[in-house]
């Protein structure tokens, strides 16, 4: 893989994007460190067309997104992949008023029922002039996009990190684009998702078979990120069996977890959110039933030293 890293403002350069070259005509475009609202995107080019897969969090970084898309010549993006709902994979989308949104039925429902979210939760990012966006053309269980030679599989893996997760995978070139149901350096994020569906997630994306895996937030990398994810699923769902068990709240077990080799994941505030959707598993609920997100959201500052959740966007 070959790397071109963006002209950077002055004073910005550690959250700066830069674009990794992945196969002929794919590219991830990559916003370190990967923490809170700094996801990947996708380029794809073929047949005189270019798709994303996903945008950005504000006005300024879908902008810079749509200048490395059309670097060297690329034609404007006329198709935009969602993987997700959350605002910072989607509300860029506004920015590409050329292109045809597609995404999971579920996740243009959730872009139209949680609109401006993130600004609910960070309220002082600049975000610029966003326009909610959703998909304009909507799948269940796949759909195949074609782009000249170039073969784009979109598969919907079930509850996992949201209800309206989408895979984009590109057999030909080994490449999966995964959106957020793998972080790669950071602590999962299951609140809206599901914790088994996370773990059957899994087991759809080892069967492609991928040699690149670019990751929802985080370096671009292989399959082996997959087994420190199913370690980490799979120890936060006995753990949870266990302090449910004994009676302790979500963030009572939180508090008192020893992380083992996941202490080095950013966002470790994540894991009282994790619990809270294992215990809600463990009580019998139907996968990512809706949690009581201020409550959560509240757990989470609590876990971060009673400070908001660092936003770098």
């Amino acid at each position: 893989m070959s790397t071109t890293t963006s002209t950077t403002p002055a004073g910005a350069e550690e959250t700066e994007p830069y674009t990794v070259a992945l196969a002929p005509g794919v590219r991830a475009f990559v916003q370190p460190d990967g923490g809170w609202c700094l996801n990947n995107a996708g380029i794809v080019t073929g047949g005189g067309r270019t798709a994303l897969i996903d945008t950005a969090a504000t006005e300024r970084r879908a902008r810079l997104l749509r200048e490395a898309a059309v670097r060297d010549g690329a034609p404007l993006p006329t198709a935009i992949v969602n993987t997700h709902h959350h605002g910072d994979h989607t509300y860029g989308n506004c920015v590409f008023p050329e292109a045809t949104i597609i995404g999971h039925a579920d996740c243009r429902e959730q872009t139209l029922a949680v609109g401006f979210q993130l600004h609910g939760i960070w309220p002082c990012v600049d975000y610029g002039d966003v326009t909610i966006t959703p998909p304009q053309v909507t799948y269940t269980d796949a759909l195949t996009l074609h782009l000249g030679d170039t073969e784009m599989r979109l598969i919907h893996p079930g509850p996992a990190h949201t209800v309206g997760d989408t895979i984009a995978w590109l057999p030909e070139q080994g490449v999966v684009f995964t959106g957020d149901l793998v972080f790669n350096g950071g602590t999962p994020f299951l609140m809206m998702g599901s914790l088994s569906g996370s773990l059957r997630s899994l087991e759809i994306l080892r069967g492609l078979d991928a040699e690149t895996v670019v990751p929802g937030h985080g370096p671009v990398t292989g399959p082996g990120v997959y087994d420190v994810l199913e370690r980490y699923f799979r120890w936060l769902q006995e753990y949870a069996r266990t302090e449910h068990a004994a009676g302790r709240t979500p963030l009572e077990a939180a508090r008192a977890a020893d992380l083992g080799e996941f202490a080095t994941l950013r966002e470790s505030e994540r894991l009282v959110a994790n619990l809270h959707r294992a215990y809600a598993e463990l009580d019998g609920l139907p996968l990512a039933s809706p949690l009581d997100l201020p409550a959560v959201l509240g757990d989470m500052q609590t876990m971060n030293g009673g400070r908001p959740m660092a936003c770098h966007a």
